[in-house]
């Protein structure tokens, strides 16, 4: 959500997808409750801080399982990016559940060629985690961007850094992807704090070290994967003959 609004506020035009069908939390993170309208068969993803977004839980109320197995899933998402008005957007996010399940081996068949972001947490079991999810995603031929470390230190009040999780989980993860590690996300209970409310934490308190880190992030991730270059589009100017008087 975080990275989404960042780079919104870089002047990119941004969609958010939620594929995490099962632990949604995208609509609320974002503060969107209304469901999405429909107009000629496309749905209209709502708008929010420059995002559009579309997920699961625009459909079903917040306290709803969603229940279903791979096929549902992969319907599911094919809707979500064919039947949706996302208007070609510069970076379209999308967010997958943790692990390398249906979701990621779907959306690799979708989006042949996208990049992902490994976000990881400092520790070597998180880490070992991560990796796999990274060389299946170079398996189904998704191919890794960087990796961001969440949770990777918090900073008291005394000023002193706390590595709470461990440390260098996302460094060397980075190493072994041969990627770039984009940021390094501080705990930062002002971060929870925004998430919960539905406000980012990059718009609402941008000058705590977490909405620093991750504005760099957003802007570290632009460098990598710059916008492709929208196509003009063509005006027809209609040749109107005046006559022989020069104007």
């Amino acid at each position: 959500v975080n990275i989404a609004t960042s780079l919104a506020k870089l002047g990119n035009s941004v969609g958010l997808l939620d594929a995490d069908v099962w632990g949604f939390s995208i609509p609320r993170m974002l503060g969107v409750h209304e469901r999405p309208t429909v107009v000629e068969n496309m749905i209209m993803p709502p708008e929010m801080f420059g995002v559009k977004i579309v997920s699961i839980g625009l459909f079903t109320p917040e306290d709803n399982p969603v229940v279903w197995r791979g096929p549902m899933l992969h319907k599911a998402l094919q809707q979500f990016l064919s039947d949706v008005h996302w208007d070609e957007p510069d970076y379209l996010l999308v967010d997958l559940p943790p692990g390398t399940g249906d979701v990621s081996i779907s959306i690799a068949q979708f989006l042949p060629g996208a990049a992902m972001v490994v976000v990881t947490t400092p520790q070597a079991v998180a880490e070992k985690v991560a990796q796999r999810a990274g060389y299946m995603a170079e398996k189904t031929g998704l191919k890794v961007a960087g990796v961001v470390e969440n949770m990777s230190y918090f900073r008291g009040d005394d000023g002193k850094e706390y590595r709470i999780f461990g440390e260098g989980g996302g460094r060397t993860l980075a190493d072994k992807l041969s990627v770039p590690l984009l940021g390094e996300i501080p705990i930062d209970p002002e971060l929870r704090r925004c998430a919960d409310i539905g406000a980012p934490v990059v718009l609402q308190a941008p000058d705590t070290e977490a909405a620093q880190r991750l504005d760099e992030a957003a802007k570290e991730l632009t460098n990598i994967l710059p916008p492709k270059p929208r196509t003009a589009k063509r005006i027809n100017l209609p040749l109107i003959p005046t006559g022989g008087h020069h104007h």
